[in-house]
């Protein structure tokens, strides 16, 4: 098993979305890339700690690749031309960023946004952080598996179940039922 770190705003959706890929055993909500160690959800909203909200994702690169997990992250689990912002988040904390646990992740991450870039994949320059992964501190019980316990909520509703379709459209041999 390897894991893969990702910010691309709330954690909620972007935890359920991974969670629906082939191959990923788990995926926690957290934080990473600041400066304070076990920061709480309050620290990291009040931009106390530089961290971003983020996803650890298990995954067997056996079943599913790290290439294709970046497919997923850049495809539909945010907007990556949005700086320290998503959607209706604003802040740091919300910021679009990878963070690498090995020299093989960099360079693949490196390359795939150089090669999204090259392509104008986007309307906008790419603003993804790609940083080495120094700490990743899980966040608090509530926010796990946050969007399979309140699909009903308003603002799951509105920014992350239209994502959710969007994978299940876009890539429908990396998505699979919630697990």
């Amino acid at each position: 098993m390897e894991k893969a770190l990702f910010g691309a705003g709330c954690f909620w959706g972007v935890e359920d979305f991974f969670r629906q890929v082939p191959g990923v055993s788990d995926a926690v909500s957290g934080y990473a890339g600041g400066t304070t160690q076990n920061p709480t959800y309050r620290e990291v909203c009040n931009d106390e700690t530089y961290h971003a909200e983020v996803v650890e994702v298990s995954f067997d690169p056996a079943k599913v690749s790290y290439g294709q997990l970046l497919r997923v992250f850049f495809s539909v689990a945010h907007d990556p031309t949005e700086l320290n912002r998503q959607g209706p988040d604003v802040g740091t904390q919300y910021r679009s960023a990878i963070f690498y646990a090995n020299d093989e992740q960099k360079r693949i991450a490196e390359a795939y946004v150089a090669q999204l870039g090259a392509a104008k994949a986007f309307p906008g320059p790419i603003v993804t952080q790609v940083a080495a992964l120094t700490a990743f501190y899980p966040a608090e019980a509530y926010h796990q598996n946050y969007l399979a316990l309140h699909p009903n909520e308003p603002y799951i509703v509105y920014n992350d179940l239209p994502k959710l379709e969007a994978l299940k459209k876009q890539f429908p041999s990396l998505y699979v039922a919630a697990k």
